[in-house]
């Protein structure tokens, strides 16, 4: 029978990536595959002024030292850098609730590394305004906003995706940015593993009365970690794991009430505390693909891993994936492979999947060892993290680590 999309394959390629999704991942993946001259179009199902809104929302993100690296590669940095708080140090405490304010166990410090901040906490606004402006900028890039990817197809010579209004792009190599329940992977015919904690994350933004001076704090509770991450001026970001129930119980309530609850976990460190912006949910996962490339088919970010937010570690993963990827594809593209055949995408899956797998399973057990109050773990985990700081060699390992300095990085990250 047959078929119109694989046709249309046969024909010239209009890019050499098709990325689908507009959220971070996506841009950020296209804005580095222009700087090798490789052209992209970006399929975002939003709506441009969604994706421009100015007013703070309360969202933000916290970047470690490789991702500002990769921003300021990017050219995005010079805008971004009024914008951001940096992180100097972190506190890691297994606390009760009302303990947020006293030290009980890790100390990590960005003067004990010669890199500078470990990272920097941004809001969403800016970041996705400074990722719109660069793509507007770009002759290599094509973004389409409120646009629905309805079918995709590859052969060996190309690929392509049909939207929703039956247009039809035609390419080299498709990139699922879209999400956990990418639909790139899902035609790919990738499956997913993976299970619910049975938590929620409570995300919002506070005012508070005294600074925090650039000091993170990661409290253990029974029901959940709590982290509170500053941003600029007397302003924190807050990410609250409870069970399930309870955190639906908590987030219907109005914001007075809202802070009647939290202010006992949080404690009274920072002075007397309000909401600023909005409050947001989400649950907490872990869902991985089983596969991160396919034919002609590769995925980042949460379409490739979803973990709990336990070490902060999502938009560093998913960006590190667009690192790596980048890297791949543009050291083929000069030594003239075609970026997606199957040689030059298992480079990336061998680069991404054992770091990623094994990021996963140390969240995940750092989360169920932590989220609990039996006394002999409380004891075992607080000796545990006591011998860390008192090993100066062992923390500056964990700070570089939580830098995202460690392991292989690719070009975009390194200094």
């Amino acid at each position: 029978m047959d078929n119109p999309v694989r046709r249309f394959i046969l024909r010239r390629m209009e890019h050499d990536l098709i990325i689908v999704g507009g959220g971070l991942n996506g841009p950020a993946l296209a804005l580095a595959a222009a700087q090798a001259g490789l052209s992209s179009c970006v399929v975002d199902a939003l709506p441009l002024d969604t994706r421009e809104a100015e007013d703070f929302d309360g969202r933000s993100y916290a970047l470690a030292r490789s991702s500002q690296r990769m921003l300021d590669r990017l050219g995005l940095w010079e805008d971004l850098a009024d914008h951001a708080q940096p992180m100097n140090e972190i506190k890691v405490s297994d606390g009760r609730v009302g303990d947020a304010g006293v030290f009980l166990g890790l100390h990590f410090d960005s003067a004990e590394i010669e890199d500078g901040p470990m990272g920097y906490m941004v809001e969403d606004r800016y970041l996705r305004r400074a990722l719109l402006a660069a793509l507007a900028g770009t002759d290599l890039i094509e973004h389409r906003a409120e646009s629905l990817v309805t079918a995709q197809d590859v052969t060996p010579e190309g690929a392509a995706v049909t939207l929703a209004d039956g247009t039809v792009l035609r390419g080299r190599l498709i990139v699922g940015a879209d999400g956990q329940k990418s639909g790139v992977a899902r035609r790919a015919g990738i499956r997913r593993m993976g299970w619910s904690y049975g938590q929620t994350a409570l995300v919002c933004a506070i005012a508070h009365e005294e600074p925090h001076h650039g000091v993170a704090h990661q409290l253990f509770l029974p029901a959940g970690p709590l982290a509170i991450l500053p941003l600029t001026g007397n302003r924190s970001s807050i990410v609250w794991s409870e069970t399930d129930a309870r955190a639906k119980a908590i987030n219907a309530l109005p914001d007075e009430d809202y802070l009647q609850v939290l202010r006992p976990r949080f404690g009274d460190f920072l002075g007397e505390i309000s909401i600023a912006g909005a409050r947001f949910t989400y649950p907490l996962t872990l869902s991985l693909a089983r596969a991160f490339v396919a034919d002609r088919v590769a995925l980042v970010g949460d379409a490739a891993h979803r973990m709990h937010p336990i070490a902060g570690q999502g938009l560093n993963a998913g960006l590190r994936d667009v690192a790596v990827l980048a890297h791949v594809i543009t050291h083929a593209a000069r030594r003239g492979e075609d970026i997606a055949a199957p040689g030059v995408l298992d480079r990336y899956t061998q680069w991404r999947r054992f770091d990623t797998a094994t990021q996963a399973t140390s969240t995940d057990l750092f989360n169920r060892l932590f989220s609990n109050d039996n006394p002999l773990l409380r004891a075992a985990r607080d000796i545990g993290m006591a011998a860390i700081n008192a090993a100066p060699g062992l923390r500056r390992g964990f700070i570089r680590e939580a830098a995202g300095l460690t392991g292989d990085l690719p070009d975009l990250m390194r200094a």
